[in-house]
């Protein structure tokens, strides 16, 4: 009941009115245990879980309770309409072997094994809606999850789940989540709030995939390969558009790749996605990393806030020509795009990783496809350094197929090197160096329009601070007096 002090209807005063307010019902509960699980921790317990599930899905929809204990599991069948609840001191372990059999994929040519297959996970789900993975508790690979393509029997993903909806993650923990510790394909309305995904170790945290309407907010995400990344592959036969995304005060790690990443499967089309207020704690490639290399545009993109430490590539930004989709697209497009109030600091890789150690932020698209209105504002990077004068000679290979940041070996710029772009802008920034370095600041070869306005740049050892080479209509105001050579 609620109590209003005052109400006027139809001119008249009624004071200390009390009116019913309807409250919602509590969703049923069904423990595991009252269904046959264990909880021993060398049990298998996953029918009795899939029983649970399936009576909470008959209710039309309730809560599946783990109380305190370890549940050892072949692969979960979730159903729409159900929470899985993991209390405190509430464990769910991956069983070494019996998962589920990937299932055959018509289209797998287009994308790698472990995003052509779904079914070989933990947990799975198809053709869901409004589940949701809750509580203080863990789900856990257990060292038993395969960070490449699985036997027969085996494992690869913590969970996986194809076609969903209204999908929400509140304080739960993932761990050793093998190639995957969570991959969504074909989704719409994703919450994740408050979550752990803890896989520094295995391989991808969370892979976003022809998904829309996302929000991941105070969470700690950390792998070794991409940590958040939003991609667009055919592993369903189609593919749709990854669009109105934020993620938002959260901390993100990747040891050996890729922090903030799209790509690099990228058939589908990527648009109005934001990254806000996020602390990157290191990346073996890109802190903030961009590549269309299979037809897709990125637009309307925005990071605001981004701390970026211990990141081999700080940022980069690449358009290629793989075509790994069906009719052999055109090279895509990577266009307005905002980066603001970005800092960066110890700039080199977290983990010996292939290739060097660091690499200057990088923006290099294609003479038939330039990136385009790129605009980096209160941005402070400061770069290892330490390069003689003769690399401002480098002429980095154009490559179509190869995405990594080591593909293009030393720039030829300490601090950014951009080739095949119109309209890039650089305003209110600073850029440094740790050691003298003899290369420029700034390199742009064949680009059109780019403003550095407002920056402030350490001088290089070498004879120039900026270089232009088969560039028009480029600026460089209010930055002091730097040494500008036109070729």
């Amino acid at each position: 009941m609620a109590r209003i002090g005052t109400l006027i209807v139809s001119g008249l005063i009624i004071t200390g009115l009390t009116i019913p307010v309807a409250q919602a019902a509590a969703p049923p509960v069904f423990n595991v245990k009252s269904y046959g699980a264990t909880g021993n921790g060398s049990t298998n317990d996953d029918d009795a879980i899939d029983r649970a599930i399936n009576a909470a899905n008959a209710a039309g929809g309730g809560v599946v309770d783990f109380p305190a204990g370890r549940y050892r599991s072949r692969t979960i069948h979730i159903k729409s309409n159900v929470t899985l609840n993991l209390n405190a001191g509430a464990t769910l372990l991956a069983a070494s072997s019996g998962m589920d059999r990937a299932e055959p994929n018509e289209w797998d040519e287009y994308q790698d094994y472990g995003h052509s297959h779904f079914r070989n996970a933990l947990i799975f789900g198809e053709n869901v809606e409004n589940i949701a993975f809750t509580g203080a508790g863990t789900i856990d690979g257990d060292n038993n999850l395969i960070t490449g393509d699985p036997d027969q029997g085996q494992a690869d993903k913590a969970l996986s789940l194809k076609y969903c909806r209204n999908l929400r993650f509140q304080d739960i923990t993932f761990r050793q989540g093998g190639h995957f510790a969570i991959l969504i394909n074909g989704c719409d309305g994703v919450q994740m709030h408050n979550t752990k995904i803890l896989s520094a170790d295995d391989r991808d945290a969370f892979n976003i995939i022809n998904t829309s309407n996302v929000e991941i907010a105070n969470s700690r995400i950390e792998a070794s390969d991409d940590a958040v990344v939003f991609k667009s592959d055919y592993a369903l036969g189609r593919t749709f558009p990854t669009e109105n995304a934020i993620v938002r005060d959260s901390t993100i790690l990747s040891t050996e790749n890729n922090a903030l990443q799209f790509g690099s499967e990228t058939c589908g089309n990527f648009r109005n996605i934001q990254f806000k207020n996020l602390n990157v704690t290191g990346a073996g490639k890109a802190g903030i990393g961009m590549v269309s290399m299979d037809g897709a545009t990125i637009e309307n993109i925005t990071y605001d806030n981004i701390k970026l430490s211990k990141t081999a590539s700080a940022i980069f930004m690449h358009i290629g020509k793989r075509s790994r989709c069906p009719g052999n697209p055109p090279a895509g497009k990577i266009r307005n795009i905002t980066l603001k109030n970005i800092t960066g600091t110890n700039l080199t890789t977290p983990r010996d990783v292939a290739g060097d150690d660091e690499y200057s932020a990088t923006i290099t698209g294609r003479t038939d496809s330039p990136i385009e209105n790129v605009t980096l504002e209160n941005v402070s990077l400061n770069f290892p350094g330490g390069h003689p004068a003769s690399d401002a000679n480098r002429v980095p290979p154009e490559n179509s197929t190869a995405y990594p940041p080591r593909t293009f070996g030393v720039r030829p710029a300490y601090a950014f090197w951009v080739r095949h772009a119109k309209g890039i802008k650089f305003l209110n920034s600073t850029v440094e160096f740790q050691k003298s370095d003899g290369r420029p600041a700034f390199l742009a070869n064949d680009t059109t329009g780019v403003v550095i306005d407002g920056v402030t740049m350490e001088r290089s050892t070498g004879s120039w601070d900026v270089t232009f080479q088969k560039s028009s209509g480029q600026q460089v105001v209010n930055s002091g007096n730097p040494r500008v050579r036109v070729q």
